[in-house]
């Protein structure tokens, strides 16, 4: 079992930075990949980053490619999300996700919620004047 905690959520104005922690906690987190997904008020559950087991690979959404960072600190049990040049469309509960499958490659699935097996609690980012 692995345990997530987020945390570094706010309230921020367009065009400041945030930066989302996940810490792990539990069974063996590095070598797991992680995801980052978000939920806005009234829409679905949406992937936003994702990162291998090393953090040698890592995908994003279009749009958040090039404001967001998803990196990993496997000594800390600890994955980040650098949020940069925030929009009010980015506001949403952010989610860290495991997916609970050691060392295996992002594939096809890392888009997929399904592909996730450990889930955090979510913390909140609302991005307003």
């Amino acid at each position: 079992q692995v345990q997530l905690v987020e945390s570094g959520g706010g309230l921020v104005q367009p065009g400041d930075s945030l930066r989302l922690s996940c810490a792990a906690s539990g069974r063996t987190f590095s070598g797991y990949g992680m995801g980052w997904f978000r939920r806005a008020p009234g829409k679905e559950r949406e992937w936003v980053a994702a990162i291998n087991w090393s953090g040698i690979y890592t995908r994003y959404a279009d749009t958040v490619q090039g404001r967001f960072t998803i990196y990993r600190d496997n000594a800390e049990n600890t994955v980040y999300m650098e949020m940069s040049r925030l929009e009010p469309e980015d506001t949403a509960v952010y989610y860290c996700a495991a997916d609970g499958f050691p060392g295996s490659p992002l594939g096809t699935t890392y888009r997929n919620s399904g592909r996730y097996h450990y889930w955090g609690q979510g913390t909140q980012v609302t991005v307003s004047l």
